[in-house]
C-alpha cells in the first residue's frame, strides 16, 4: 500500500463529527487530555489491535489492518475486517470496536464508513456494510453504507482536510450534551470563547510572567 502525504487519520473523522473544534485541537494543535472514557477506549483498542489473520468457516478475519484512501487522503488502522467469501470473491466487512453503547450522533458511523471507503479503493470491490461493536452491550450494530452516510463521511473528510490545510481551529461553541463528556473541556474552555487553545495558554503564561516581573 502506497503511503500518503500527511493523511487525515480515520479517527479524526469521528472527532470532527462529534465536534470540529475538538478534532482541530487534537489533530492540528496536538492537544490531548485523558479521561476515564478515553482511557477505557484505549484499553479496548489495544486489545482489538492484536495483529492477526484468522479464518472462521468461509470468513477470513484480519485484525489491525492498515487502511488508506487516496481520493479522500485518509489513513488508519481497522480494528477488524472480515473478508466474506462469495461466488465472485471476497467482500470486506469492517468492524469497529467502541466502549459504551450506541450514540445519538453519527460520529462512530462516519468513522466506520470511512473504513469502508478505504477498503473499496484498496480492493476495487463494493463494501455495502460494516458493524460497530459496543463493549457495554456486547453486541454488534450493523451499519449500511447508504448514500446519505457516504455523503456525510466524504463532506466531513473534505471539510476537516480544509481546516488542516489552513491550520485553522474553529471557535468554541458550548454544547452541554457534548462538552461535559469531552476530555478536552479544560483545554478548550468552550464558555470562554477562546479560538485557539495554544493562544489561550500563551496568554496565561504571559500573564503569569507579567505578575512575576511587576
Amino acid at each position: 500500500m502506497q503511503e500518503l502525504d500527511d493523511p487525515i487519520p480515520l479517527s479524526a473523522l469521528q472527532h470532527a463529527v462529534f465536534c470540529m473544534r475538538q478534532a482541530a485541537l487534537i489533530h492540528i494543535e496536538r492537544q490531548w487530555e485523558e479521561n476515564r472514557f478515553t482511557a477505557e477506549g484505549k484499553v479496548l483498542h489495544d486489545v482489538a489491535h492484536d495483529p492477526a489473520d484468522r479464518k472462521r468457516g468461509s470468513t477470513r478475519r484480519v485484525m489491525a489492518l492498515p487502511l488508506a484512501c487516496r481520493r479522500l487522503n485518509l489513513a488508519g488502522v481497522a480494528d477488524l475486517v472480515e473478508f466474506r467469501a462469495g461466488a465472485d470473491g471476497e467482500t470486506a466487512y469492517p468492524v469497529e470496536y467502541k466502549r459504551g453503547k450506541a450514540k445519538l450522533h453519527r460520529a462512530d458511523e462516519v468513522q466506520l464508513c470511512a473504513q469502508g471507503l478505504c477498503l473499496e479503493e484498496m480492493t476495487g470491490r463494493a463494501v455495502p456494510e460494516g458493524a460497530l461493536f459496543y463493549a457495554e452491550t456486547r453486541r454488534r450494530l450493523a451499519v449500511p453504507f447508504d448514500a446519505e452516510l457516504r455523503r456525510v463521511t466524504e463532506e466531513t473528510a473534505w471539510e476537516f482536510g480544509a481546516l488542516i490545510a489552513a491550520r485553522h481551529t474553529p471557535p468554541a461553541v458550548y454544547r452541554a450534551d457534548r462538552c461535559r463528556a469531552c476530555s478536552l473541556i479544560e483545554v478548550c474552555r468552550p464558555k470562554a470563547g477562546s479560538k485557539s487553545a495554544l493562544a489561550f495558554r500563551a496568554r496565561e503564561i504571559d500573564a503569569a510572567l507579567g505578575d512575576k516581573t511587576s
